[in-house]
C-alpha cells in the first residue's frame, strides 16, 4: 500500500450541485440496474400468477425463504463498498487493497453455499409447523430447491457490481443486468408454460430459469472485468485461489452485522407473510403482489443509496468532512424524491396497477384482486420512510458503521414493527391490513433511529 506521503487522494466536488451530479451520475445507472434486476421477481410473479392461486402463494413463501438465505450471505457483498471506496479515497491508485477485499468477498459468497443448501431441506416441515397450507409448503420447497444453485452466483454478481461502482463503472453493469433479466424472462416463458418443446414445469421452471440467469450473469461480469481498461488494472482474479485470511476475517467482521441488519428487515417482511398465510391463501397471494409492487419501487432509492455509500466512503477515505455532509444530504434527498414518484400513482390508482398482475373476472383471482387493491395504498404510505431509512443505513455502511445500525434495526423491526403487525392482524378485527400497519411502524422507527445515528456520526471528527 502507498504511504501517506505518496498516496494520491480522490478529488471530490466542493459544492452541493457538484455532489448531486456525481451522485446521480453514479446512482441512476445503479438504481436502474437494481430495478431491472428485481424485475426478475416481478416477471416471475406475473407469470406464476397465470398458473394458479396456490402456485402464487407458494412463490410468495418460497421467495421469502430464498431471500432469507440471500440476506444471510449479503453482508460480505456490501462490505466491499466501504473497504474499497475508503481505500481508493485514501489512494486512488491502490489496486492491491481493493483486490484483496473483492477476492475474499467472493470466497465468502461460495463458501457459505453448503450451509445455505442444508437449510433448504428443512423448509417444508418448518412451514407446516408454522401453520402454512401443506400443499403450498411442498410447492414452495420445490421452488426453493431450484433457486438455491443460483444463489452464490447472484451474491458474487452483487460483489462485482459494488466493486465496479467504486471505480465509477455503472453503465455496462446496467446493460449486463438487463441482459440477464431478458434471458430470465425468456427462460421463464419456455420452462413455466412448456414452449418450444420444453416440458411444462410451472413454478419449478421459474426457479430453474432464475438459477441459470444468475450463473450467466456472473460469467458476463467476469468477462467485462477482464475487458474494461480500468477494471482489469485491479487483477481481481490474480491468484484467486490463494487465501488471504487477514482480509477474509475483515470481510466477515464487517459483513456479519450487515447480514444481520438486512435479515432483521427482511425477516419482518417474511414473517408478515407467514402471519397473513395463517389468515388465508387469498390474502397471502395478495400480500405477494403488494410486496412485489412496493419492492420494485424500492429498488430506485436502494440503488441511489448504494451510490451514496460509495460517495461517503470516498469522502471518509480522503478525510474530507464537508464532502461527507454533502454526500449524506444529497443521497437522502434524491432517495426520498425518487420513491415519491412511485408512491403517488400506487396510492391513487391501485386498481390499474393490480390489473397488471391479476384478472378480476377470473373466479380464482377475484378475491386476490380485491385484497391487493386494499393493500397497495398502505404500501404507498410507508414508502417514503422506507427510502429515507435505507439511505441512512447505506450511508452508515459507507462509513463502516455497522454494529449500531444492526441494533437500531433489530429494535425497530422486532421490538416495534413485529408486535404491532402480530397483534393487529391476529388479535383484532383489523385482520390482514394490520400487517401493513406493523410494517409502517417498524420503518418509521428505523428512519428515526438510523437518521439520528448518521447525524451523530457526521458530527464526530474524522479518523486520521
Amino acid at each position: 500500500m502507498s504511504s501517506d506521503l505518496t498516496a494520491s487522494k480522490t478529488t471530490l466536488p466542493d459544492s452541493w450541485g457538484g455532489e448531486m451530479r456525481a451522485l446521480l451520475t453514479l446512482g441512476i445507472p445503479m438504481a436502474l440496474a437494481q430495478l431491472i434486476h428485481y424485475s426478475i421477481y416481478f416477471f416471475d410473479t406475473v407469470m406464476i400468477s397465470r398458473v394458479g392461486e396456490k402456485e402464487l402463494a407458494a412463490a410468495a413463501i418460497g421467495s421469502i425463504i430464498y431471500f432469507l438465505l440471500w440476506m444471510i450471505g449479503a453482508g460480505p457483498t456490501h462490505a466491499v463498498t466501504p473497504l474499497v471506496s475508503q481505500a481508493l479515497g485514501r489512494d486512488k491508485d491502490d489496486t492491491r487493497d481493493s483486490r484483496r477485499s473483492v477476492r475474499m468477498a467472493i470466497w465468502v459468497c461460495f463458501l457459505i453455499l453448503p450451509l445455505l443448501a442444508g437449510l433448504v431441506f428443512f423448509v417444508e416441515p418448518m412451514l407446516i409447523a408454522l401453520g402454512q397450507d401443506p400443499d403450498v409448503s411442498a410447492r414452495a420447497r420445490d421452488y426453493i430447491i431450484t433457486l438455491a444453485p443460483g444463489l452464490p452466483f447472484a451474491l458474487a454478481v452483487m460483489t462485482l457490481r459494488n466493486f465496479l461502482a467504486t471505480i465509477e463503472k455503472t453503465i455496462v453493469p446496467f446493460i449486463l443486468v438487463s441482459l440477464g433479466t431478458v434471458i430470465n424472462v425468456a427462460l421463464n416463458y419456455v420452462l413455466i408454460f412448456g414452449k418450444f418443446g420444453a416440458p411444462e414445469m410451472g413454478l419449478i421452471g421459474a426457479g430453474i430459469a432464475s438459477s441459470i440467469s444468475y450463473f450467466l450473469g456472473f460469467v458476463f461480469f467476469v468477462i467485462y472485468i477482464h475487458w474494461d481498461k480500468r477494471a482489469k488494472t485491479f487483477d481481481l482474479f490474480k491468484r484467486f485461489f490463494k487465501p488471504d485470511w487477514e482480509r477474509f476475517r475483515e470481510i466477515i467482521k464487517l459483513g456479519w452485522p450487515i447480514s444481520v441488519t438486512i435479515t432483521f428487515e427482511g425477516m419482518l417482511f417474511a414473517t408478515s407473510g407467514l402471519i397473513i398465510g395463517v389468515i388465508g391463501v387469498s390474502e397471502l397471494a395478495a400480500y405477494q403482489v403488494g410486496l412485489n409492487v412496493a419492492s420494485l419501487a424500492f429498488m430506485i432509492p436502494y440503488g441511489l443509496s448504494m451510490a451514496g455509500a460509495v460517495r461517503i466512503g470516498l469522502a471518509r477515505g480522503a478525510n474530507n468532512r464537508p464532502a461527507e455532509w454533502r454526500a449524506s444530504t444529497t443521497t437522502i434527498t434524491a432517495s426520498v424524491f425518487a420513491i415519491g414518484m412511485f408512491a403517488l400513482p400506487i396510492w391513487l390508482i391501485p386498481e390499474l396497477i393490480t390489473d397488471v398482475y391479476l384478472d378480476p373476472e377470473k373466479p380464482n383471482q377475484a378475491d386476490v384482486f380485491r385484497w391487493v387493491v386494499i393493500f397497495l395504498p398502505m404500501a404507498a404510505a410507508f414508502m417514503l420512510f422506507d427510502a429515507a431509512q435505507v439511505a441512512a443505513n447505506q450511508l452508515l455502511r459507507g462509513l463502516s458503521d455497522v454494529k449500531w445500525p444492526m441494533l437500531i434495526t433489530g429494535i425497530s423491526y422486532w421490538g416495534i414493527g413485529f408486535p404491532v403487525a402480530y397483534v393487529l392482524a391476529l388479535k383484532t378485527d383489523i385482520g390482514a391490513p394490520g400487517v401493513w400497519y406493523g410494517l409502517m411502524a417498524g420503518l418509521v422507527a428505523a428512519f428515526i433511529g438510523l437518521g439520528t445515528r448518521l447525524w451523530l456520526q457526521l458530527r464526530r471528527p474524522s479518523p486520521l
